[in-house]
């Protein structure tokens, strides 16, 4: 059996955060949970409360956090396009401040520290699938930098870290993530498609609806944080986590429909700027070093996410979240 450890999670109360507590709530550690609730939820920790191995702090990571804890999952950031669109210097100032203090924590406490990174770091790739060793195609100076940037300046500051520190570090590139907690909201495409799925609504599909995107379901996602965190400390990443069975926004928007029973139509609006055309993860990488890859099947978990956004709805909380 394992010891158990201090470990801190930053954006803790988020969708990935709250699961990933909720994991290593499960294994015995005593669990930090650092949240802002800019876009984080209380009600998606609420279940831990009465936990005495589970501490909330409510801290912005762009201030410096002291802490003594073993280990650190940095996931603090808002990472759909509608949220870190609205405020895109604090974006930035969070992947870039956030990083350098919890490096700094890290590398005062001793502790091995995690970043979530992100497929965007690929920008609009013109290989495909995308590699670790690619580095990528991303625009610099666009409405979607302060996120794809913000993330390419922190794997820089974990990586001389870990040169000029010896610091023990990991890197996870996360590709689309989706499942129950996620909020109606976020302009994510699996939250649109369900949310307007469930009310009868045009489904909103951009561009001929042929952009390609592979979807991980959430409990997949956060097995390999955990195991990528658990690897030898020269396995650093960067690591691609996700699943690399691709689906066209046409096919996930009829399948929703599908499932869902809806009678919604199908709507198509202009492409959004520097949409990426397709995102599929190589996850050799991840297979060969912790023998790691998603379980469970698109149809599956949609089939999860959907109960969840249902019992929103019928517990009328859809309307509610949304307007947080």
């Amino acid at each position: 059996m394992q010891r158990a450890k201090r470990i801190l999670v930053t954006g803790g109360a988020g969708f990935l955060g709250s699961f990933l507590c909720e994991r290593l709530l499960g294994e015995g550690h005593e669990v930090t949970c650092v949240d802002n609730f800019f876009t984080g939820s209380r009600r998606n920790v609420s279940h831990f409360l009465d936990n005495r191995s589970f501490e909330i702090i409510r801290h912005d990571v762009t201030f410096p956090l002291y802490v003594e804890v073993d280990e650190i999952y940095n996931l603090a950031c808002p990472a759909s396009p509608v949220h870190y669109q609205f405020d895109p210097v604090q974006t930035t100032k969070t992947s870039v401040h956030g990083a350098i203090n919890m490096l700094g924590l890290a590398k005062r406490v001793r502790a091995k520290i995690l970043q979530a990174s992100t497929s965007e770091v690929y920008g609009d790739p013109e290989i495909h699938p995308q590699t670790e060793d690619y580095w990528g195609r991303v625009n610099p100076i666009g409405p979607r930098s302060c996120y794809d940037e913000g993330k390419r300046c922190a794997e820089t500051l974990f990586f001389d870290y870990w040169r000029q520190h010896r610091l023990r570090i990991k890197v996870a590139r996360i590709f689309n993530t989706y499942g129950p907690r996620m909020r109606p909201d976020d302009g994510r495409v699996i939250s649109n498609f369900i949310v307007q799925a469930l009310q009868n609504e045009p489904i909103t599909v951009y561009g001929t609806g042929q952009q390609t995107r592979s979807f991980c379901y959430v409990d997949d996602l956060i097995d390999g944080l955990v195991r990528l965190m658990q690897t030898d400390d020269d396995v650093t990443g960067p690591i691609n986590l996700g699943n690399p069975v691709e689906f066209t926004m046409l096919e996930l928007a009829n399948l929703v429909i599908e499932l869902t029973g809806s009678r919604s139509t199908i709507k198509f609006m202009p492409l959004p700027i520097d949409d990426p055309k397709q995102r599929q993860p190589d996850i050799g990488s991840a297979l060969h070093e912790f023998n790691w890859r998603p379980k469970t099947a698109l149809r599956d978990g949609l089939a999860k996410t959907i109960a969840y956004f249902e019992s929103l709805v019928s517990s009328k909380h859809l309307r509610s979240t949304a307007a947080e």
